[in-house]
């Protein structure tokens, strides 16, 4: 079977190299500012820290322009990729050539590229990018692995979409001894070119916090006199009982008001009664107990609510799409505190977001802040949360209402379900398949059991696992039963492509079965759609399985559109498929109240009913429109 054919686009080719002048160069850069400074943050070593990589990769991209105005600069002679200014092409290279300058090792140690006082500082603040999701900070670590120029490597096809002889020539004219090493080294690094346009590496777009306004504007005295006080403190700090001190991997104090100390207090934390459940009227976080043995940890405690509130430079922090990443208003609910693996795991719950904080089990230094939306959650959407990732494997704390765990085989709905031991309602590790690369063969999925029935959730790299749904929308139900299984079997890699998107619930609805030509069985139409914690960012994917196929193909998507929804269960899509006799079709369906359908453009045919095939060519393209019963028009998802 084949997809709807989409051709790339191509920008062509430019002339050769030639000489600009100064004001030339000065409009490329404010035109591409932050893609130059996108560009120099993701070069530049990760060890530099967040918020020193923000301040030099602004500083190389205002030295890139060339000195003086009576001379023009020669400009080196373009590539075929994605920019076509000959000032952007003569920028790019200065500020490639300088960010791999900046980190090239020498004597052992590396070299930092001096900021000047004229250039971008900050004082008193300290900047860094906003957070993405786990995707990105798994891409920034793999990235942190590589060479400077296998990470120019990277960076200029993924971001700059050159072709491999345009990287190499890039990189062999900014100083690089073996562009083809970089190049296969970058080659190890899976391709995500959406990821390097997230706002994870956006050094335009930015975060402030402050570094230490306690010390600044001391008098000598003054100063001399903190730094006693830091020396005892520091001597008390590591007494027996003290911990790493009482804030751990904290920014400095920065907020001194009654409100926020009580937040912060961990003697203040709301605690449920591990009964309050059985009588409240509420199935959501709001009555899930303490639990775990480290509850009584008040340095742990204080720590993660002084992380919270004031994350330090150094904390890797990730929130969900549309969560706010502020400390707490108020003193939160208590989850979770205790070790999961090799960490120390403490999860907070504020009435509109879950937050988790972790530390390794022998320190501070690594801890990890993740915040995730979970507004009017309850029932499905409360019955468990991810309290760690280790070694491929996740583990979750159950609701206290839950009373049996099982991990299930998605892509194998007649293999029974594996039981998962449960302890003070900690699973027992299973496989986390958003942690998967390479080919999909299975996805391990979460079952839960409780008074209501059964129930199916998955990890997809966040807090809070998706509910798995099957059916009409408006009326679906569990995935757990028969037909839910088997309607999601076929479709169920299809759910990698909504990790770290926010996503609340995923439904699959199989709405149209459609007869081959040729003789070759029957089609089956699937239309899955995610809806997200914050409403917005939903999307809807229609998918197309052949008999005897282990999985199914994504052949159109949409993307904040009303289609496969409770507010308007109908769609349409096509396929160009190819018949075991070597014969090509379009095949296109809609939901049973489609009346007709028509395709146009490339394939001209009609049809009457939900269901239409048409003979065409390898590679043609259509446009599908559709009349409902009562008259509606619908168009094809897209």
């Amino acid at each position: 079977m084949q997809s709807q054919d989409v051709s790339p686009r191509h920008a062509a080719p430019s002339g050769g190299a030639g000489p600009v002048a100064v004001e030339q160069a000065e409009a490329a850069l404010v035109e591409h500012y932050p893609r130059l400074v996108r560009l120099a943050y993701l070069v530049l070593p990760p060890g530099l820290g967040r918020g020193r990589r923000v301040l030099t990769a602004h500083a190389l991209v205002q030295r890139a322009l060339p000195r003086g105005r009576r001379r023009p600069s020669v400009i080196p002679a373009q590539t075929s990729g994605r920019e076509v200014d000959p000032g952007y092409a003569y920028l790019r290279e200065r500020v490639l050539r300088s960010a791999l300058a900046a980190a090239r090792p020498r004597g052992g140690l590396s070299r930092l590229v001096p900021v000047s006082p004229t250039l971008p500082r900050v004082w008193g603040l300290t900047l860094f990018p906003h957070s993405g999701g786990a995707d990105e900070l798994a891409l920034d670590q793999r990235l942190s692995t590589l060479s400077g120029p296998a990470r120019a490597a990277y960076v200029l096809r993924g971001l700059e979409k050159l072709a491999d002889p345009d990287v190499c020539g890039l990189l062999a004219s900014a100083g690089v001894a073996d562009p083809g090493g970089a190049l296969a080294a970058a080659n190890r690094v899976p391709a995500h070119p959406g990821l390097l346009s997230s706002p994870e590496f956006d050094a335009c777009s930015l975060q402030a916090r402050p570094t230490d306004p306690v010390r600044r504007r001391r008098h000598t005295r003054a100063v001399l006199a903190a730094a006693a006080a830091l020396t005892v403190g520091g001597a008390l700090a590591v007494l027996p009982g003290r911990g790493w001190g009482p804030d751990g991997a904290a920014a400095p104090v920065y907020a001194q008001n009654p409100a926020a100390q009580a937040a912060l207090d961990p003697g203040r934390l709301t605690r449920v009664s591990p009964a309050a459940w059985r009588t409240s009227a509420r199935t959501d976080f709001s009555v899930w107990p303490a639990r775990g043995p480290l509850t009584g940890d008040e340095a742990l405690l204080r720590r993660a609510l002084a992380v919270w509130a004031r994350p330090g430079e150094r904390v890797r922090v990730s929130a969900t799409p549309g969560t706010q990443t502020g400390g707490p208003a108020g003193p939160p609910r208590l989850l979770y505190a205790g070790e999961v693996d090799t960490a120390r795991v403490v999860m907070f719950y504020d009435g509109l977001r879950i937050v988790r904080y972790a530390e390794p089990a022998d320190g501070t230094r690594g801890a990890v802040l993740d915040l995730a939306r979970v507004d009017g959650a309850a029932d499905a959407g409360a019955g468990a949360l991810v309290l760690g990732r280790s070694d491929g494997n996740v583990r979750y704390l159950t609701a206290p209402w839950v009373t049996k765990a099982a991990q299930r085989d998605l892509t194998k709905p007649d293999a029974a379900a594996k039981p998962l031991a449960l302890a003070d309602g900690v699973t027992a590790p299973l496989a986390a398949p958003a942690a998967r690369t390479g080919g999909c063969t299975s996805w391990t999925v979460l079952q839960l059991t409780d008074a209501a029935g059964t129930r199916l959730s998955t990890d997809l790299g966040e807090l809070v696992p998706a509910h798995l749904t099957a059916g009409r929308p408006g009326a679906a139900g569990e995935a757990s039963g028969a037909r839910g299984l088997h309607t999601w079997a076929p479709f169920a890699c299809s759910l990698a492509a909504e990790r770290s998107a926010g996503v609340r619930s995923v439904n699959a609805w199989a709405y149209a079965e459609q007869p081959l030509p040729d003789g070759s069985g029957s089609g089956t139409w699937v239309c899955t759609r995610a809806e997200t914690w914050r409403g917005d960012g939903t999307a809807a994917l229609a998918q197309f399985g052949t008999p005897g196929g282990t999985a199914g193909a994504v052949v159109a998507k949409g993307t904040d559109v009303p289609a496969c929804g409770p507010r308007d269960p109908q769609v349409l899509a096509g396929v160009l498929w190819k018949s075991a006799a070597g014969h090509w079709y379009l095949l296109a369906a809609g939901g049973e109240e489609t009346a007709s359908i028509t395709a146009s453009g490339g394939i001209t045919a009609s049809g009457p009913g939900p269901l239409l095939t048409a003979k065409a060519r390898q590679g043609a393209r259509a446009d599908l429109t559709g009349t409902l019963a009562d008259g509606r028009p619908i168009s094809g998802l897209h």
